[in-house]
Parts: structure tokens; C-alpha cells; sequence
């Protein structure tokens, strides 16, 4: 069974999110209307939802030495696409929360990460793993 996930968030405007995540991205658009637009988010569903009340980051989170934003989403890519996600969003000077790094080195779910925020403030998370065994250990 090749199952999808489907995720509906919070934009401030369909423009930006459109640049976002289909020039800088490279995510196929899907359908839209003028308050919300789809992408093939790497095979999986985003569904942008324009709002008014978008909310504050809160850096809850503790990975290691790093407080993350909760919440967040992303993807987990091969090395190739990470590569060429990273790429990309240096292209078009997008800041980094957290620069691309290496976490967990030598154990199991050895990892490279990177966060970044769309043009309404999400934070998305981009990783690959050294051995797609790792995902789910630590």
C-alpha cells in the first residue's frame, strides 16, 4: 500500500507560498483556490490555508545542544535531493534556522538536518539519513 500524508497549515498569503514552495522548493502545484493551494510536498500533500492569525514560534524543543521550533514539518530525502533542497534555498538566500549539519554522528540515526522558515514563518525540517535503517532508532 503506498499510503500519503496530507498536512493543512497556515499561510499569511497564496503568493509567497506559491514562490516558497514551488519556484525555491521545486513542488508541484495542485489545486487551488484564492485562499488556499496545494503542493506535492516529495510525493505527499500540503494544503496552504490562508489566515490572519498566524502563530508565534515557541523553540520548545530539545535535539541535542539545539531548541527547535514545535511545531515544525519536513521531509526525510535521500542524500541527492537534500543536496539539491540545500541547494536551492541557498540560491534564493533563504536564512537558515539551522544551518545543513550533521547530528548523531557514529550512532545509529546519524543524520544531516537543516531548518529553515517559509515566507510566513513555518518551520520546515529537511533531513537524510546515513542508513534509512536509522529513522526510527537512536
Amino acid at each position: 500500500m503506498d499510503t500519503k500524508f496530507h498536512l493543512a497549515f497556515k499561510v499569511k498569503d497564496i503568493e509567497s507560498t506559491i514562490a516558497f514552495y514551488h519556484t525555491i522548493l521545486g513542488c508541484e502545484l495542485g489545486r487551488q483556490t484564492e485562499h488556499w493551494v496545494d503542493f506535492d510536498f516529495f510525493g505527499h500533500q500540503l494544503s496552504a490555508h490562508m489566515s490572519d492569525n498566524m502563530p508565534e514560534l515557541d523553540y520548545c524543543g530539545k535535539v541535542e545542544n539545539l531548541k527547535v521550533p514545535i511545531p515544525h514539518f519536513g521531509c526525510i530525502l535521500d542524500d541527492y535531493v537534500f543536496r539539491d533542497i540545500r541547494n536551492r534555498l541557498e540560491e534564493h538566500r533563504i536564512d537558515f534556522i539551522f544551518k545543513p549539519q550533521k547530528r548523531y554522528q557514529n550512532e545509529e540515526g546519524e543524520q544531516q538536518t537543516m531548518f529553515v522558515l517559509d515566507h510566513s514563518k513555518n518551520p520546515i525540517e529537511f533531513k537524510t539519513f546515513k542508513d534509512d535503517q536509522g529513522v526510527f532508532k537512536y
